[in-house]
């Protein structure tokens, strides 16, 4: 599909489209049919920005102009070093700087480019790389500068010869500074920039964005335990002040529960030696606010710093009862009890509010529990969010097998189990928002853009 052909198929969802234009008149909201969007959506600077899937199997970047739905250009992309488990790689946007990887004879290179335009700014050559990340005015990166520009394991960006630059997007991509090793971003503000550091010892750490001078570190350890395994997974998010973190158990077997949805080999019994839960550190000096050890993120859910509903586990490893707890505090607000589940097969649901769990049962009527005071409630009528499909197909990407599209949730009658059909826009702490723009993408793989938020807060899949 042309440049030209996408103008003119977006469309507004609450305005509609003009007649005699390309381009969408969308004052509130948009969709853009006919692309395969397959990461997250980067919003910044008045751009959504994200990787989508071609017919032919070849990536490419898309952006949009955010406020009126205009597709403003695609380039070819790719992956060099991105693992499955970690999704497919979005572009970055920083500042009036979209950046993701391209291919190119030697196999790959990132390429920083004019928002608005398109225009070639400048390059950078990388054997392989998890991808370009804004990490507040700049960019930042994992890269390995040898190797097989090729790989897809975790080897391809994690060697011993990895490291973690910081690029300035407005000097021709000039380097700032360089740390050894991988990391990644998770909070970020003019002057400092969070990164995680996944490895034996994982730790969070805070750096002089523009000198790289190391301003803190945290110790996961010193939070959760010792034999942390950052293989079963982590998420991180952040509303300024504090950051909040979760590291996932490595599973000893493979299979998936009802409440740990995360992808394939996630749920199943868990071995009792892994640390892993849920703690939060001060952005302004790294201290600890709370640890809450030994408790499972639920799926789907909303990020950690907004909404923290999770599992606890038996004594025996299995899945215990559901727990809900303050961001704040890490304190427990409401309990459910292990034996609200059913024991027949269910999914976990929630509504828009937050107020209550739902046990979804395909075509069959579901249970709902108020987590206000973990009594039943009814669920008849009552509309819930859940994953599409429990075990999505993986993409077909030319060279690149293993890779899942970003789960999209669809909506449902707790009362009947039934998907309801045309349910409007997912609710906000699955999306996030950006300057009061949700921007997300639908089970079909188009994306929406919706302006009905206040602010910026972090979706299920971060900022």
């Amino acid at each position: 599909m042309t440049a030209a052909t996408m103008a003119a198929a977006v469309c507004s969802v609450l305005t509609g489209c003009s007649g005699g234009g390309n381009d969408a008149k969308a004052s509130l909201g948009w969709s853009a049919p006919g692309l395969e969007v397959v990461s997250k959506a980067v919003v910044g600077d008045g751009i959504a920005a994200v990787t989508a899937l071609r017919p032919d199997g070849a990536l490419e970047t898309d952006t949009f102009d955010l406020a009126k739905g205009k597709r403003l250009w695609a380039k070819p992309a790719t992956m060099r070093g991105r693992t499955p488990d970690q999704g497919v790689e979005p572009p970055a946007v920083s500042g009036r700087v979209v950046a993701a990887v391209e291919p190119d004879d030697r196999g790959a290179v990132l390429v920083a480019r004019n928002a608005r335009t398109g225009s070639l700014l400048w390059t950078r050559d990388v054997r392989s790389t998890f991808g370009p990340q804004a990490c507040g005015p700049m960019l930042c990166l994992t890269e390995r500068v040898t190797g097989h520009a090729g790989s897809t394991g975790h080897a391809g960006s994690a060697g011993e010869d990895a490291r973690f630059v910081a690029l300035d997007p407005s000097a021709d991509g000039r380097e700032l500074w360089r740390i050894g090793g991988p990391a990644e971003v998770e909070w970020a503000d003019a002057s400092r920039v969070v990164v995680f550091r996944p490895g034996p010892r994982p730790s969070l750490e805070a750096h002089d964005l523009r000198g790289g001078r190391m301003l803190w570190t945290f110790p996961v350890e010193a939070a959760l335990g010792g034999g942390v395994d950052v293989s079963g997974g982590w998420a991180f998010g952040s509303l300024g002040e504090t950051i909040v973190g979760y590291l996932g158990p490595h599973p000893a077997q493979p299979g998936r529960s009802g409440s740990e949805q995360a992808g394939p080999g996630r749920g199943g019994r868990r071995g009792s030696s892994a640390a892993f839960g849920f703690f939060a550190v001060r952005t302004a000096d790294g201290g600890r606010v709370w640890a809450r050890p030994k408790l499972l993120r639920v799926y789907p859910s909303a990020s950690p710093a907004v909404a923290l509903i999770t599992r606890q586990v038996a004594a025996d490893g299995g899945s215990g009862g559901f727990e809900r707890l303050d961001p704040r505090t890490g304190r427990t607000t409401a309990t459910i009890p292990a034996d609200r589940a059913p024991r027949s097969p269910w999914s976990l649901s929630l509504p828009a509010d937050l107020g209550l769990i739902g046990f979804l049962a395909p075509d069959r009527p579901g249970r709902a529990v108020d987590l206000g005071n973990g009594a039943p409630a009814p669920a008849r009528g009552v509309r819930v969010w859940s994953f599409c499909a429990v075990r999505p197909s993986a993409l077909r990407i030319t060279g690149q097998p293993g890779f899942f599209p970003l789960a999209p949730l669809c909506a449902y009658d707790l009362g009947t189990g039934g998907r309801i059909a045309d349910p409007g826009p997912p609710p906000a702490w699955y999306t996030g928002s950006t300057g009061g723009w949700r921007v997300w993408r639908d089970e079909s793989g188009t994306l929406h853009a919706l302006r009905d938020a206040q602010g910026t807060a972090p979706g299920m899949y971060g900022p």
